[in-house]
């Protein structure tokens, strides 16, 4: 059975369907009332002070969860519409584009070492767990873990 993880509270539940009866439109979450869940190939258990930001297809950010506040002093009026990249200038340890991968290929990219740089705010050292939609419309659920 999946596992599905809400980008907006952490919540995690198990569902044998994507979608909510029998409609294609998205599971939403049972807690919160968030309209869509991210899909978990294996199960995922983000820390507590995990922060969840939600992008589209071109890795624009669509959403903030639980987390990003804290980790970054952003709410959704700074960042919903603009690239990831530039808002958080993100800095991968290792080579290559961690968030490009899980875009173009659909595949987790787990445990990658990043340098938070949001505007105006000092770097935080982080923890990057990326992870595609499994829909039509693409996107990812990006998950940095304070160090």
């Amino acid at each position: 059975m999946p596992n599905f993880i809400c980008p907006n509270c952490g919540n995690r539940t198990l569902g044998a369907e994507r979608t909510a009866g029998f409609t294609q439109r998205a599971r939403g979450c049972a807690k919160c009332g968030f309209g869509f869940l991210f899909e978990l190939l294996d199960d995922y258990y983000p820390a507590p002070n995990a922060a969840f930001i939600i992008c589209d297809a071109q890795a624009r950010v669509i959403g903030l969860g639980k987390g990003v506040r804290e980790l970054t002093g952003l709410g959704e009026e700074n960042a919903v519409g603009r690239s990831v990249q530039e808002l958080l200038n993100l800095q991968f340890e290792e080579a290559g584009d961690p968030i490009g991968t899980a875009l173009e290929w659909g595949v987790r990219v787990l445990q990658k070492p990043v340098t938070v740089h949001a505007e105006g705010d000092r770097p935080e050292p982080a923890t990057a767990d990326i992870f595609p939609a499994y829909d039509d419309d693409g996107g990812l659920l990006l998950v940095l873990t304070p160090n």
